[in-house]
């Protein structure tokens, strides 16, 4: 089962801090992100791993964990809760593996209104940073 050697992986990369070089070791050349708040997807690994990289930062707080994961063949769901300038955030990442277990499908969607609000300014305020310092 392919979401179980691929959650394996991700939780690992979690656990290491999210690192880019990390995450990018476990994303397909060709994997495409769908962000809560971005319309287009993001395809290629590059932006992938800069759309994850980033939500590692911003969502990542001591507040952040996982309360469900469900899984099946190359599929997974795994709901998260977490909390950003006394905002709470309850959303789900939707994770589709190759049979390798490597992402290649990753869809972030995230409620109430205002947490999606908040993301948004944040992810954008922590991409702007990571574009500035590459």
């Amino acid at each position: 089962m392919s979401a179980e050697k691929g959650l394996q992986n991700w939780h690992r990369v979690l656990e290491g801090g999210n690192q880019p070089e990390d995450l990018a070791a476990i994303i397909r050349e060709d994997a495409v992100f769908h962000s809560p708040v971005v319309h287009t997807p993001q395809r290629g690994r590059a932006l992938v791993v800069a759309y994850l990289a980033a939500a590692g930062v911003v969502l990542n707080t001591d507040k952040f964990h996982y309360m469900r994961e469900f899984s099946g063949g190359d599929n997974a769901l795994l709901e998260f809760v977490t909390e950003l300038d006394g905002i709470h955030i309850n959303g789900v990442d939707i994770i589709t593996f190759d049979d390798d277990g490597m992402i290649a499908d990753f869809k972030v969607m995230v409620r109430p209104l205002k947490a999606i609000n908040k993301v948004w300014e944040m992810m954008g305020a922590q991409l702007e940073r990571s574009v500035s310092t590459s």
